[in-house]
């Protein structure tokens, strides 16, 4: 069957037209500015076709926002956003088998998907400020809030077709990582496109999906002109570029080596009964299509800073931490709330605190996030984790669809805090939340028990062998065994 979506690809499947389109986009300009974005609809679902952009030209924010309207008026409007956090048009060349090794491909789950669909809309080169605020331009068509998930909880969401939905799922991309890592991330990635695309399957309702990414991976220009020294020169510029990032993560390492100071302490008369520290605590709002950050660190931590308290409170079941600030990104008054709570577990026979919402309080709203389902510790004990955050790896989640939580992010890096048991000044023991048995240590335990159990069955099967207890006499008579009777 012809595809007949936003380009009208005929007699060529849509994953290798992808991949055509997007290696000759390479050869004609620059790849430092620019993220691939690609939109296909279920299967079933038709969109009318519209000229695509001539070849090497850049779409800005203006015609990808008329590209997503003619899109949504008429195809299903549940769309699942795959907002990768980098991606450049080499991801693809390198690690999508563009040059017949199909096998090499780490895309296999989105080519079927690409494949299945009969309508398809590739835009090789985006900006990548027009690509940044594309969740903002879906919100606005959609008239509805953004709902950050995992392929987890979207198992548990019921979709209705005539209800609008933006499910956002945040692909991680690491940055100056070798080869065989950056394409082991994007085959992680392709398996939770597959894995999302499943579910939405078994809920058969009709959906958009959309593939890009904030920013460009590769940052370095590549020049293509015609000559010998083409492939000399994409090297240096690689190499130079590689440096240049060694030296500014060295130059930021060294920034980054701030004085050491104490946490925050929330005291109930003499007694100290909650600790927060962090390394970094931020939050940040979504207006116009962009994301505007503000750092509450320098606010909350440090040597003279007292943070204000007003409203926090602690007992024998239940904590609060309310941290005050003025003027957070343009609000008056703002409020960062820690609420915790301890119950005892009669299935483990002991007790368990949880961090059951962080909220947001500016000017009389009131946005929160849940993190009961994923930040807890015995009572005992303090919680830390290397990262929390409610956008990339979530352990924070909006309460609800309409909640305006949908509408901020919150980011604490290296946080620690306890709410309850507290002893002097100082943390307990610090549950982290970081997994003991890691995917390696499961293969290396499976095979050494696969191993073990060889050797068990070698060794019971040598000790099942018996000597004979009969021999032949050499100095008598021959055994002769009758053939006849």
């Amino acid at each position: 069957m012809a595809s007949t979506g936003l380009m009208h690809i005929k007699r060529i499947s849509a994953a290798l037209a992808v991949l055509l389109v997007l290696f000759n986009t390479l050869k004609t300009g620059k790849c430092d500015e620019q993220v691939p974005l690609i939109l296909w609809t279920s299967e079933g679902m038709t969109l009318p076709s519209q000229s695509p952009p001539t070849v090497g030209h850049i779409v800005g924010q203006q015609q990808l926002t008329s590209y997503l309207e003619k899109a949504l008026n008429v195809g299903p409007r549940n769309v699942v956003l795959f907002l990768q956090d980098k991606m450049s048009i080499e991801d693809f060349t390198i690690y999508g088998g563009a040059f017949g090794n199909k096998q090499d491909s780490v895309f296999p789950n989105l080519e079927g998907a690409l494949m299945s669909s009969s309508s398809l809309l590739v835009l090789p080169a985006v900006s990548w400020p027009a690509s940044n605020a594309v969740i903002g331009q879906l919100q606005d068509q959609l008239e509805t809030s953004p709902l950050y998930m995992d392929s987890e909880t979207l198992s548990q969401l019921r979709l209705n077709a005539s209800s609008p939905a933006l499910l956002v799922f945040r692909l991680p991309y690491s940055l100056g990582a070798d080869l065989m890592s950056a394409k082991e991330i994007l085959s992680g990635n392709d398996e939770v496109i597959g894995q999302v695309l499943s579910i939405m399957k078994t809920q058969s309702v009709p959906y958009t999906a959309i593939y890009t990414a904030l920013r460009p991976s590769r940052e370095a220009s590549v020049s293509m002109e015609p000559g010998l020294a083409r492939g000399r020169s994409l090297l240096q510029a690689r190499g130079g570029y590689r440096e240049r990032e060694k030296e500014r993560e060295r130059q930021h390492k060294i920034k980054e080596k701030p004085g050491i100071y104490g946490p925050v302490e929330f005291k109930k008369g003499q007694d100290t009964c909650i600790l927060l520290w962090a390394k970094g605590l931020s939050v940040g709002i979504l207006r116009s299509g962009r994301w505007e950050d503000h750092d509450l660190t320098p606010s909350t931590f440090g040597e003279g800073v007292s943070p204000k308290l007003q409203g926090s409170s602690c007992d024998k079941t239940k904590a609060k931490l309310v941290l005050n600030y003025e003027n957070v990104l343009g609000h008056r008054t703002f409020k960062l709330i820690f609420a915790m709570s301890q119950r005892h577990y009669k299935v483990s026979a002991r007790h368990w605190f949880t961090l059951n919402t962080v909220e947001l309080e500016y000017d009389g709203t009131k946005a929160t996030f849940n993190g009961s389902r994923n930040i807890y510790a015995p009572a005992e004990y303090s919680y830390r984790c290397e990262s929390v955050t409610s956008f990339r790896w979530p352990l924070l989640v909006p309460r609800s669809f309409k909640d305006p939580a949908s509408q901020w992010r919150v980011s604490f890096e290296d946080f620690q805090i306890q709410g309850f048991n507290v002893t002097g000044s100082e943390f307990s023991y610090a549950s982290d939340c970081a997994g003991f048995f890691s995917p390696g240590i499961w293969m290396g335990l499976m095979t050494s028990l696969l191993m073990v159990l060889v050797l068990t069955y070698g060794l019971h099967m040598i000790m099942q062998l018996h000597t004979m207890d009969r021999f032949d006499d050499p100095k008598g008579p021959a055994i002769s065994v009758p053939q006849t009777e």
